[in-house]
């Protein structure tokens, strides 16, 4: 049910935009999703179908990519891709398996829209 307060808030942003950039009608909307989110694509585009009515962005079809697991090693500062299926979290670079940030992979974003 978390999926309502985002879709409402992405709904926001698109409808902000093309409201400034004088968008008659919004087709599609690209979102990258990170692999780590717990955002079910199915319902966000549920919740934006039924949100959306009215809007200019009604009838949008949503385009949701997953965006990859980008650590930051603490041992070399080397950044690289993450597979999370493998298990392991070591670093490609120097060996190290502890002490990493994640750089991206949890959050999401408005990638583009295709107006008319």
């Amino acid at each position: 049910m978390h999926e309502l307060p985002i879709t409402k808030s992405i709904l926001d942003v698109v409808v902000k935009h093309a409201a400034l950039n004088r968008v008659e009608k919004v087709v599609s909307i690209t979102l990258n999703i990170g692999v780590l989110s717990d955002l079910e694509p199915e319902f966000i585009q549920k919740y934006f179908d039924w949100i959306s009515k009215g809007t200019v962005a009604d009838g949008a079809i949503l385009k949701m990519n997953k965006s990859p697991l980008i650590l930051l090693c603490s041992a070399c500062s080397w950044s690289y891709e993450q597979d999370i299926s493998s298990g392991s979290f070591t670093c490609p670079e120097c060996g190290a398996s502890e002490g990493f940030r994640i750089v991206s992979g949890k959050g999401y974003y408005i990638q583009d829209m295709e107006v008319m």
